[in-house]
């Protein structure tokens, strides 16, 4: 392709055919794509962070259910051996 030189700027050319500029400097493209895939990854990081989080929390909420199954149990069974003699069959 035959680019254009931008006048005052050696790192940009134009493209004749779509009237686009294009920065054809490598090294700042580089730097580009490390940001960009350095910003992915920590997103992804995030992602999979709060993914945990959520099933930590459910882990936790189960546990507590049955926890509070178990006491409620608990009581109920010491309940009926201490009063059994008031209950009625």
């Amino acid at each position: 392709m035959n680019y254009l030189k931008v006048e005052g700027h050696s790192d940009l050319m134009r493209d004749p055919n779509t009237n686009s500029i294009v920065n054809v400097n490598m090294s700042e493209y580089q730097e580009y794509i490390t940001r960009r895939d350095s910003k992915s990854e920590k997103n992804q990081k995030i992602q999979n962070l709060e993914s945990d989080v959520a099933i930590i929390k459910n882990d936790l909420d189960e546990i507590k259910s049955l926890l509070r199954s178990l006491v409620n149990e608990s009581w109920w069974n010491s309940t009926w051996k201490s009063n059994k003699k008031f209950w009625i069959l």
